[in-house]
């Protein structure tokens, strides 16, 4: 038998007399000695054997907690054993879940001698009620945790001036340097303190040690990806925004395709505070669109976040199943083969029937066009595609020589068709390429502009040759910026 016992948090009087008679019929193993309640024990003549000789030969605390583990559940094998650590055995112990889980392997049998957790110490000394909405989590696992101010938490085992760094820089993240904490050591013991600071300040108090915790407070003024959700909840509910309630799917369809392009320009001008706020608003029609879902019955944002997050795994074992290491190619390889499987790709007709046709159109062309090449169907070098694009332009020239204005449309779609598979082959995405080409028009224009009104004339007084020669003069001006 294991019996796994608490110490409480610091005040040997938060101990119960079963544990305390428990401790002393051992034998009894400490996790540490660090704790106030050690002394009390001592002071009873209660023989114990610390374990604190793992944490000065592991390189981790999976490596301490799994080596206490198994240390214990060897004793067990010899007979009855007691092992006691701080506070509750069973709230944020590590080695107490790795024994349980061990002596269920083994056979062997355990039980839970419960105590004052810090939980309780904390509460009280706060004075708040966590039927209100508390968290709790593990200092040491701060970088994995995300924000949610909706309601209070409780950070534990911020003990050490390095461990509060980390916190300090994790919360740093989303909350302002100024935001008041809590700070608060040895609860619920004689030498309890507990004060507000300044999160920037939380690494330079001079008495942090292994009784330690940190609590952030509730904030409604606050915001995090939850809060964000229940906005846009709001605005659709019963007293919600009239026009937010009106929206369908369909209707959101041009704002989605707005928002996406107002984010590539911010990505264009390379503002960071600007990026920021269309990400934002892309972020929002994609919560629009799931709020919809669900009171529609179709889906949630937890479904969308499930499908993106599957999406991501399954189509990058290299990285979540990795056995070993790829280059960019060779994952671009793998990528477009899971796809296909993914997809139900199995010919050259499904592969350019996939591409939707709700993208730009240059982008779409471009897309089927290497979809196409996969297969095979594409030339090996770039002189063929200049033949190609010369044989369109004459195309062209004979529907228009001949009359025909409906083949002559149809023919300039084969022309930029062509033109297409030229950028392909260049590497230069046609999208971009002609959006750059026309901001050097405009450009070129309001250069233009400039020039004509400096000879103070205007740009509808001058004939075509005249205009060509002021074109020219804004090329010069551009190529020497």
């Amino acid at each position: 038998m294991i019996h796994l016992a608490g110490l409480g948090p610091g005040n040997y009087e938060s101990m119960t007399i079963g544990t305390l008679r428990l401790l002393k019929e051992g034998p009894l193993f400490l996790r540490t000695r660090e704790h106030p309640t050690v002394s009390y024990l001592e002071s009873q003549g209660i023989a114990f054997e610390s374990l604190d000789r793992f944490y000065e030969s592991s390189g981790s605390f999976e490596e301490v907690y799994s080596s206490i583990a198994e240390f214990i559940v060897s004793e067990a094998v010899k007979g009855d054993v007691v092992y006691a650590v701080p506070g509750h055995p069973l709230v944020a112990e590590a080695s107490v879940q790795l024994i349980i889980e061990a002596a269920k392997e083994n056979g062997i049998a355990y039980r839970i001698h419960p105590a004052v957790s810090f939980v309780d110490a904390v509460t009280e000394a706060l004075g708040i009620d966590p039927i209100t909405g508390l968290r709790i989590i593990d200092a040491l696992d701060i970088e994995n945790e995300h924000p949610d101010f909706s309601k209070g938490t409780v950070i534990t085992q911020v003990y050490s001036q390095y461990v509060a760094g980390r916190v300090k820089l994790a919360l740093s993240q989303y909350m302002d340097d100024e935001a008041e904490i809590v700070f608060i050591r040895a609860a619920g013991t004689a030498d309890e303190s507990i004060r507000k600071i300044r999160l920037y300040e939380l690494d330079r108090q001079k008495d942090i040690d292994h009784l330690t915790s940190v609590y952030v407070p509730k904030d409604n003024s606050a915001y995090d990806f939850y809060s964000y959700l229940r906005i846009v909840e709001r605005l659709r509910g019963e007293d919600g925004c009239p026009w937010d309630k009106e929206q369908t799917h369909d209707s959101l369809k041009r704002y989605l395709i707005e928002e996406s392009y107002e984010a590539l320009e911010a990505i264009d001008l390379d503002d960071p505070d600007l990026m920021a706020e269309e990400l934002g608003d892309v972020l929002l029609q994609v919560l629009l669109h799931s709020v919809i879902g669900r009171q529609s019955g179709e889906f949630n944002i937890h479904e969308v976040i499930r499908k993106g997050s599957e999406k991501m795994v399954y189509r990058h074992p290299h990285v979540f199943e990795k056995d070993r290491d790829m280059t960019s190619d060779e994952v671009l390889a793998q990528w477009d083969d899971l796809k296909k499987k993914e997809k139900n790709e199995e010919s050259i007709i499904d592969a350019v029937g996939s591409v939707s046709r709700h993208y730009p159109s240059l982008l779409r062309a471009e897309k089927v066009q290497r979809k196409a090449r996969k297969y095979g169907f594409d030339w090996e070098d770039i002189e063929p595609v200049f033949d190609k694009i010369s044989e369109e332009v004459l195309e062209v020239r004979e529907a228009l020589d001949g009359g025909n204005g409906n083949d002559a449309k149809k023919e300039v779609g084969d022309l930029l068709f062509a033109v297409v598979n030229l950028s392909r082959f260049l590497d230069a995405d046609p999208e971009i390429s002609l959006n750059n080409t026309t901001d050097r028009f405009i450009s070129r224009i309001t250069k233009m502009e400039e020039l004509i009104s400096a000879d103070g004339v205007t740009f509808k007084g001058l004939g075509l040759e005249e205009l060509d020669r002021y074109w020219e003069k804004a090329k010069i001006f551009e190529k020497n910026l």
